[in-house]
């Protein structure tokens, strides 16, 4: 399992991050699905069924997450199964993917309820013995979420239609679709409906292309100045940013934060400039000597310096000759540093 695998589940398992993040892709952002009201459930979906050779052959899947949540809205209570997918990537397969966990979890429902129906010996009619399904008995629905953790746009299916190639009109009505649910922070236009940090996240995977963006973002928005360590472990990860963590704080200004490493990311522009200034000018003393046909030690000598630091400029230089060009002698010397 890969670092930004590992981290998104464990990020989005949080209780009160995984009901924030339902609440907004199912309720808009209303407080519906309360953290206190999710439990947990095996992320393990293993399916069985008989082969035509009578065989048995299982199927086993690992969803990211998933939980059982009871909501109670507008006066009545809820169960419903939810997953969360998280892709780091575009995955251009995903709703076959998604289809084939929701599946799994629905025939294990079944599964599970025939088990029981066998056990007790309750079912009134053939037809209901050999569905292990009765007319009362009811299924938990099951969602699926998508959470793109990418900065590029999300270009891949949607629905399984969406990679079907051509496709009789007629036949459409009978082919069945699936929809994924996807959240993408490139295409979230308010974020005033999180109520965790996640949505200091999404707002940095939006921005993350535009420095200028991102700069704007920190600026104005002052939860950036308190912004819990897993979230900016999170945005370091799934952002490629490099904000500064302090071993003892659990709590970063990212504004400060940023300034920051700006500020040092012009003085460190500085100092390779004045290096590289200092450089070229001990280069093109060299070249004016040595058009004069003075030697390593005179050169050095003339200097002030230690004829092992002039010698492969020397070098160099002459390889050149006549030309001299003091930006190539530098371009040379920077590759035989490599190589060395």
């Amino acid at each position: 399992m890969s670092a930004k695998d590992s981290m998104a589940k464990e990020y989005f398992a949080d209780n009160a991050r995984f009901a924030d993040l339902c609440n907004n892709i199912l309720y808009g952002g209303r407080e519906v699905i309360l953290p206190e009201n999710l439990k947990e459930r095996d992320t393990t979906e293993v399916l069985t069924a008989l082969g035509l050779d009578k065989k048995t052959i299982a199927m086993q899947k690992m969803r990211d997450i998933f939980k059982n949540a009871s909501i109670k809205y507008t006066g009545k209570s809820y169960v419903v199964l939810i997953g969360v997918e998280n892709q780091s990537d575009i995955h251009y397969a995903i709703p076959v993917k998604n289809m084939f966990y929701d599946v799994m979890a629905y025939g294990n429902q079944v599964k599970e309820t025939a088990k029981k129906h066998r056990k007790e010996k309750d079912t009134a009619t053939s037809d209901e013995f050999l569905s292990g399904f009765t007319k009362e008995d009811k299924l938990i629905p099951v969602i699926t979420i998508t959470v793109y953790l990418g900065t590029k746009e999300w270009d891949g299916p949607r629905k399984l239609s969406d990679m079907f190639g051509d496709v009789d009109e007629e036949l459409l009505p009978f082919i069945p679709d699936y929809r994924i649910n996807l959240l993408a922070p490139r295409e979230i236009t308010d974020f005033t409906g999180f109520r965790t940090s996640i949505r200091q996240l999404f707002e940095v995977l939006k921005n993350a292309y535009d420095k200028e963006k991102m700069q704007e973002v920190l600026q104005n928005d002052e939860k950036f100045s308190k912004v819990d360590r897993e979230t900016v472990e999170a945005i370091n990860l799934f952002a490629g940013t490099d904000i500064d963590i302090d071993g003892k704080e659990e709590v970063i200004d990212m504004c400060k934060a940023w300034e920051d490493q700006k500020n040092e990311g012009r003085e460190l522009g500085r100092e390779e400039g004045r290096e590289l200034g200092e450089r070229q000018k001990i280069i093109s003393q060299i070249v004016k000597k040595l058009q004069k046909d003075k030697s390593v030690a005179e050169i050095a000598d003339d200097l002030e310096e230690k004829e092992e630091v002039i010698a492969p400029i020397y070098e160099a230089a002459l390889s050149m000759k006549p030309d001299y060009d003091v930006e190539k002698i530098y371009e040379l010397l920077e590759k035989n540093k490599k190589l060395a």
